[in-house]
């Protein structure tokens, strides 16, 4: 990883990312650029400035010669802020994405790690829970698994309420989530059905794709009866979701001993492997990494 030196001529550097490569290795003619995703996750606007000497032309100098990383193939690094294009003018606020936790223990994190902890086989599960976030990673159905839940709107402080809709051009009806695959997977919030993933990177970096009524994992938050949200304005769409360990945890200690560490959570002492499920609205290109720390009783 490197930055590009941006201080003279526009550079445009640009690779396939992962799932473009697959598809050009085919070799079967189909491959064919049809998307591309703008980002500005390296700009600091602040640099504009209206006084400058020179003039107008140069208000924006300092933005346009900010070093850019260079082009690389994993955009879970790189696009944390996407670009998009919106035809009305009238909007004064833009949606958010937040982690909605309510007062009691269905979707609250652990408030000493910050982090929503993953129990990866049944001892762990029944030696520590039930425990305020902690989503039980083996037996993904039952009642005192903690779940994941996501909700997207303005926050504008009350002033429109929060039971207005938020406009559907800005509404999410369709969510990205990045999980790592070799720690765990997705499941509904019920804990009843395993997520099919989209495709594996190889990095192994799993990623599904959620649309609005097409699983009842996403909904409009006005539709599903939510009194509470941690959304204070307009309110879009909510994600919610369980997070299931994977095989690999589950029967073994070698990714924690090589990956992770030992913590005490409840007088337990556990292995512990931290993480993060990014979680990216489709429409907006808004997301937010949610702290998930994988847990094992030694």
């Amino acid at each position: 990883m490197a930055f590009l030196d941006n201080s003279g001529d526009i550079i445009l550097d640009a690779v396939l990312t992962d799932s473009g490569r697959r598809r050009l290795a085919r070799g079967d003619g189909s491959f064919k650029i049809a998307k591309f995703a703008l980002g500005d996750t390296e700009i600091n606007y602040r640099l504009y400035n209206p006084n400058h000497a020179s003039g107008s032309a140069y208000f924006d100098l300092q933005i346009l010669q900010s070093p850019v990383l260079e082009a690389f193939t994993d955009p879970r690094s790189d696009m944390h802020h996407k670009l998009m294009s919106i035809s009305r003018n009238d909007f004064l606020h833009l949606p958010i994405l937040e982690i909605f936790e309510n007062s009691g223990r269905s979707s609250e994190r652990d408030t000493t790690t910050n982090s929503f902890l993953v129990a990866v086989d049944s001892e762990t599960e029944a030696d520590i829970g039930p425990f305020k976030g902690l989503i039980y990673g083996e037996t993904t159905t039952s009642d005192s698994s903690s779940k994941i839940v996501i909700d997207q709107g303005t926050d504008t402080n009350g002033s429109p309420g929060p039971t207005v809709d938020l406009s559907p051009s800005l509404r999410e009806t369709q969510y990205q989530v990045e999980i790592d695959n070799r720690f765990g997977s997705i499941y509904n919030a019920a804990g009843t059905r395993l997520q099919s993933p989209s495709f594996v990177s190889e990095a192994q970096v799993a990623t599904y794709y959620f649309s609005l009524r097409g699983n009842r994992m996403v909904q409009k938050i006005t539709e599903v009866g939510a009194a509470d949200s941690s959304i204070n304005g307009p309110r879009g769409s909510r994600l919610m979701m369980k997070i299931g360990a994977s095989l690999r945890l589950n029967g073994s200690t070698g990714l924690f001993t090589r990956l992770g560490g030992t913590s005490t959570v409840n007088s337990i002492s556990v292995y512990h492997i931290d993480s993060t499920v990014r979680v990216t609205g489709v429409t907006t290109g808004y997301s937010i990494d949610i702290p998930v720390r994988f847990i094992k009783k030694v």
